[in-house]
């Protein structure tokens, strides 16, 4: 394994699941989803023809933060 490959892999976020987010959040996976589906939370579609979502560590710190103020 090259110096680069592992640059790469320690760069990228761990996808979290809908229902993962519900359980950080202490809400609903319904909530998360309306949250997705409104723009606050930003979320990647993944699988077969984009029908499972995924929420970055990072975009769920911006979305958390955001929710304090």
């Amino acid at each position: 394994m090259s110096a680069n490959s592992s640059t790469k892999t320690d760069t990228l976020d761990t996808l979290l699941t809908v229902a993962q987010v519900a359980l950080l959040d202490a809400c609903s996976e319904k909530t998360v989803r309306r949250a997705i589906d409104v723009g606050l939370l930003q979320a990647l579609r993944v699988g077969p023809g984009g029908r499972l979502l995924r929420v970055t560590q990072g975009a769920h710190a911006i979305y958390r933060r955001a929710q304090r103020l």
